[in-house]
């Protein structure tokens, strides 16, 4: 790969990133809700999904999914479904009491953040949020061909473009989590930790909504 092609799917890997979708909102809520230490298992998952996604378009797999109407419509409601059940989650999830009185004199307690999903919880919920949005899957088939040199050994240009994808969104979802994290300060109460869940698990929701809206590309 030439590295004009690189520095172009570079920038295109950024724009990509910071552009708002389901796995920065997914971030920015658990940013908010249990910090950025404990986000970065939930990116992690992220990560492993969009893995997935642009090695499925680079082997040819997301062009079957887009030519096939079955497989790409039992996709498309797995993902909405998904989608749709995450953010109803949110939505109802319990908010801890969020102030105590400690002392007269005493610094304001910081209040106690909800438990946050094991580990293994927030890997998977990262994972099968990339992993089962058809968006990306059609994103990704309409983008890499357009970066991959058919006459060079698409392994090598595949794993170039697999890291600097990685690498990018890593930083960006960091940096979301990060944002939503310093709110916390201003989202202390539990009214506000109520509202902060309504409105990611509506976004989410309404994320999950809008796959229903997605088509297939015309073949």
């Amino acid at each position: 790969m030439e590295f004009h092609v690189w520095l172009a799917y570079f920038a295109a890997a950024w724009v990509i990133a910071l552009s708002p979708g389901s796995g920065a909102v997914l971030s920015m809520s658990h940013g908010l809700a249990y910090g950025v230490r404990a986000s970065s298992a939930t990116i992690a998952g992220l990560q492993i999904g969009l893995a997935l996604i642009l090695l499925v378009a680079g082997a040819g797999v997301g062009a079957v999914l887009i030519a096939s109407a079955t497989a790409f419509t039992v996709v498309k409601f797995v993902g909405a479904a998904y989608l749709i059940w995450l953010g109803w989650r949110q939505w109802r999830a319990p908010v801890a009491a969020a102030e105590r009185m400690v002392d007269a004199a005493a610094a304001p307690a910081v209040p106690a953040a909800p438990r946050p999903p094991s580990v293994r919880e927030r890997v998977l919920l990262g994972l099968f949020t990339n992993v089962t949005n058809p968006k990306g899957i059609v994103f990704m088939v309409a983008v890499l061909p357009q970066f991959i040199d058919p006459k060079r050994p698409l392994a090598l240009q595949l794993a170039i473009l697999l890291v600097t994808t990685i690498a990018t969104d890593v930083v960006v979802m960091h940096g979301y989590a990060f944002l939503a994290s310093r709110a916390q300060r201003w989202l202390s109460t539990a009214r506000a930790r109520r509202r902060q869940n309504r409105v990611f698990g509506g976004v989410l929701m309404a994320m999950g909504a809008s796959l229903f809206m997605v088509k297939r590309a015309a073949g």
